[in-house]
């Protein structure tokens, strides 16, 4: 199993997750700097943003610090390429009260749920918004993630359609019927757009955006 970029941070925010903390906090058990595994450093700067890996330095004091061995570290990245992803989730209103944050603003104590993300597979598909059709929902720039698998839609749906005329759209679906989906825009200076089935190649609902 090759050690991705994506399956050591996993491995890391494991490895924080069996012994109870955070990763500001594991990072300081380990003499580090609170900040060293945050989620943003883990990118650097650039179009695509450029992957940062950690440094050997900082993995051995965080196996040090947890006594964990190379092994036991190496089967919890094993296990983050098997499960889905997650985040943990809590509602605004909780998140507006005291123990759910450190002093980092990290996630600690209880009451969090998780919220799955899409977990790599080849179905999924990663577009950049183009235009201001769907602004203020989604904007220009903005990454949007379809699953090409996901093409049972309804009514209220936000979707990419790709058509046979060679365009690809992200559009909310206000209407459906056996012959037709009607597709609208979130900005009201675009109206809405019917097209036929028989003009549809695909349809599929988005799953996520990155802003």
């Amino acid at each position: 199993m090759p050690l991705t970029h994506a399956r050591l941070w996993k491995a890391i925010d494991g490895l924080a997750r069996h012994e109870g903390l955070s990763v500001s906090a594991l990072a300081k058990r380990a003499g580090l700097d609170a900040t060293s595994f945050n989620p943003s450093k883990r990118f650097g700067p650039g179009e695509p943003p450029r992957p940062r890996w950690p440094s050997t330095e900082s993995l051995t004091r965080i196996l040090t610090a947890t006594g964990l061995s190379l092994g036991e570290f190496a089967s919890l990245a094993r296990d983050a390429a098997e499960r889905p992803s997650t985040v943990p989730m809590l509602g605004m209103a909780q998140a507006g009260q005291d123990g759910f944050f450190d002093d980092a603003g990290l996630p600690v104590g209880d009451g969090w749920e998780q919220t799955d993300l899409p977990r790599p597979r080849d179905s999924l598909l990663s577009l950049r918004i183009v235009g201001d059709s769907m602004t203020p929902l989604y904007r220009e720039g903005d990454r949007v993630i379809v699953d090409r698998e996901a093409t049972q839609v309804r009514k209220g749906d936000r979707v990419v359609v790709r058509t046979t005329g060679g365009e690809t759209l992200a559009k909310e679906i206000t209407a459906l019927t056996a012959r037709a989906v009607t597709l609208a825009s979130v900005n009201p200076a675009y109206a809405p757009r019917m097209v036929a089935r028989k003009d549809i190649v695909w349809m599929s609902r988005i799953l996520w955006v990155s802003q």
